[in-house]
């Protein structure tokens, strides 16, 4: 790093030593920033200057306030994120009604911003190829209750075969060696060796090779990485445009503190002076950890993306009744019932654009609304998530912080008088769960795995 920073080597050697950057990005689907600002229980700093929905927040809560355990998290208000990583998204700049692809997107923050970007419009899949990091993926995205979400857990080669040049934007968040997380991550630091970062190249380079093949002529592939090492950065770049002449670099805006690309710190050569038009953040020159982006565009051509219209598959009558009789019961908004599927037991809300993904590992094909059960319909978390104030008729409002609350996310019952049946459980008015009362008694429907409280 010397070697590349010359004059700014200092600067950047001392910005390792202080505290990671933390980040609060608000869930625009349910609350615009200023909304969060006038709610928020804890300190935020300023905002992120190249992101109009997220702060900075605090190194440690000095009010004692972890923002990772508040009902407002659980409820899908908002995802911590470093603020470098939030410009991935903004730099892809999806659009509502686009189809969007994240190649490789757990634990989700790319996904879940990209996302708000499309404000429910299209359709966006997040892939993620391995199984154990699914879940991470899965909790992410139901928190954030977007209705143009599917999640698959397919190789990217499957995925080329099944849609071709299908995507307007798709987003590549390679594996990389994570030298910019150095700061916030000691685990980053321990694997680290220049035998993982070569083989962070041939592996980014392989996934390069096949994204190109998911981009339709006119549209956008953003490659982004958490690392500085310019072997996974401007070398991945430079030997992509070696073999796709069909892409060309996509000048970035170069906002206050990021640094262009640096073709000459590829090793091949200074030739491909376009990638100048990427991207570095460095720590000392933002507030945040260390990042690299570089927009590439599909030139306009002869398109070969294969067209996917939806197999209807009629729900069978008596599983109708008795969603039909649970909606009316309990929830205050309308589901179109073209885009309602049962698979197994469990309904879901599918996307409006969705294609027919017939064939591939699909994870989540949209909201999971509940589970057809035996003469009842039971709610799923995901439509909790999924509803906005206002949408469901029976309601048990908790305050953030009061031990009725402490107790729900322990997943304990709580006394409660009222309307028998299902209700939705609030976090000062935002929707966290469900629960269902019987007898005086909010029984808890809360999910197991996301109880933090002891």
């Amino acid at each position: 790093m010397l070697h590349f920073l010359g004059d700014e080597f200092p600067a950047f050697a001392e910005a390792l030593t202080h505290d990671p950057v933390r980040g609060l990005r608000v869930n625009t689907l349910k609350l615009s920033a200023g909304e969060f600002q006038k709610i928020s229980p804890f300190q935020l700093g300023e905002k992120v200057a190249w992101c109009n929905s997220a702060f900075s927040l605090p190194p440690t809560p000095s009010d004692g306030k972890e923002p990772g355990k508040h009902p407002f998290h659980l409820a899908g208000l908002y995802y911590l994120q470093d603020p470098s990583a939030m410009s991935a998204a903004e730099l892809l700049g999806p659009q509502p009604g686009e189809r969007i692809l994240d190649l490789a997107a757990s634990p989700g923050g790319k996904t879940t911003h990209i996302a708000s970007l499309m404000q429910g419009k299209g359709i966006l899949i997040a892939n993620e190829i391995k199984t154990k990091r699914l879940n991470h993926l899965v909790v992410n995205v139901e928190r954030w209750g977007a209705e143009n979400l599917v999640v698959t857990n397919e190789t990217p080669e499957r995925l080329a075969d099944h849609f071709g040049a299908y995507f307007d934007r798709v987003l590549v968040d390679a594996p990389c060696s994570g030298e910019g997380m150095f700061r916030k991550d000691m685990g980053a630091r321990l694997d680290w060796s220049e035998e993982m970062v070569a083989g962070c190249a041939v592996r980014q380079t392989n996934i390069m090779r096949v994204a190109a093949h998911l981009v339709r002529p006119g549209g956008h592939l953003l490659y982004s990485t958490c690392t500085f090492a310019p072997e996974e950065d401007e070398g991945i770049i430079a030997r992509f445009l070696q073999e796709h002449s069909e892409f060309e670099v996509e000048a970035l805006p170069q906002l206050a503190g990021f640094m262009p690309g640096h073709p000459e710190w590829s090793g091949l050569g200074a030739q491909a002076n376009s990638l100048r038009g990427a991207v570095r953040l460095f720590p000392h020159r933002v507030s945040g950890e260390g990042h690299f982006a570089c927009l590439l565009s599909r030139k306009n051509g002869p398109s070969d993306e294969t067209t996917f219209p939806m197999r209807r598959l009629k729900i069978p009558p008596s599983d109708w009744r008795l969603w039909q009789a649970f909606r009316e019961e309990t929830l205050a908004v309308d589901f179109p019932s073209e885009r309602l599927r049962l698979q197994g037991d469990r309904l879901y809300f599918l996307p409006e654009e969705i294609p027919d993904m017939k064939g591939l590992r699909v994870t989540i094909p949209g909201i999971w609304l509940g589970n057809v059960k035996k003469e009842r319909f039971e709610p799923a978390h995901p439509l909790a998530m999924h509803l906005r104030t206002g949408q469901a008729q029976n309601i048990l409002s908790l305050t953030t912080n009061s031990r009725e609350m402490a107790a729900f996310l322990r997943g304990e019952s709580l006394p409660s008088e009222g309307t028998p049946g299902w209700t939705l459980v609030t976090a000062d008015g935002w929707p966290l769960s469900w629960g269902k009362r019987v007898q005086g008694v909010v029984k808890n429907h809360f999910p197991r795995g996301w109880q933090i409280y002891s």
